[in-house]
């Protein structure tokens, strides 16, 4: 299986370091980045072909390489986007984002979001399944011709998930890699 992943927003977070928390001097970029390089090796591990790009050029917009034709052009099997979620510094969780709940993405999103899941709420039983999502406006998944997801993991401007963002890195890439090789094993 060949897996494209897509840590969210821009390399060393210029122009776009994606969601920041101040008080904690953690950038979006940066995590999803090393939980990226993680699941690459996790990956690699289990037998997987894989390629990593972090750009903030999603489809020709900007410069750098073009990640949606990067992962068409390659031919992956799926399409992996990896985010930190922000919103008003109350909300905690994960979500998984798919294009919608019919399409090949939706299983894909399903292995994840579970393995995910049950990863953050053993480490902290107080965290929230925010579900899975439909987002057919996002770009990375709604032209990505494999099926494709996003991973929201967790909450970077919550004090409570910034610290498990911070300090479970592993378990979170960990968590990532086996849904996609759950999806490999039963579709």
């Amino acid at each position: 299986m060949k897996v494209f992943i897509n840590p969210g927003h821009a390399p060393n977070g210029n122009p776009d370091p994606g969601a920041v928390n101040d008080f904690y001097r953690v950038r979006e970029c940066d995590i999803a980045l090393s939980i990226g390089e993680m699941v690459k090796n996790y990956l690699i591990k289990a037998g997987c072909g894989v390629k990593l790009l972090q750009s903030n050029n999603l489809a020709g917009e900007s410069a750098g390489e073009n990640i949606v034709k990067s992962a068409n052009d390659w031919g992956a099997d799926v399409f992996v986007s990896i985010h930190c979620n922000a919103y008003d510094k109350s909300v905690r969780g994960a979500e998984t984002l798919v294009y919608d709940k019919v399409g090949g993405g939706y299983p894909l999103g399903k292995y994840i979001h579970a393995q995910l899941i049950d990863t953050m709420q053993d480490i902290d039983g107080t965290f929230p399944d925010r579900g899975i999502k439909s987002r057919p406006a996002l770009c990375v998944l709604r032209r990505t011709q494999m099926p494709a997801v996003l991973v929201e993991t967790a909450f970077i401007d919550n004090d409570i998930d910034v610290l498990l963002l911070m300090n479970y890195q592993e378990e979170i890439a960990a968590a990532i890699a086996r849904g996609v090789t759950d999806y490999a094993s039963n579709t």
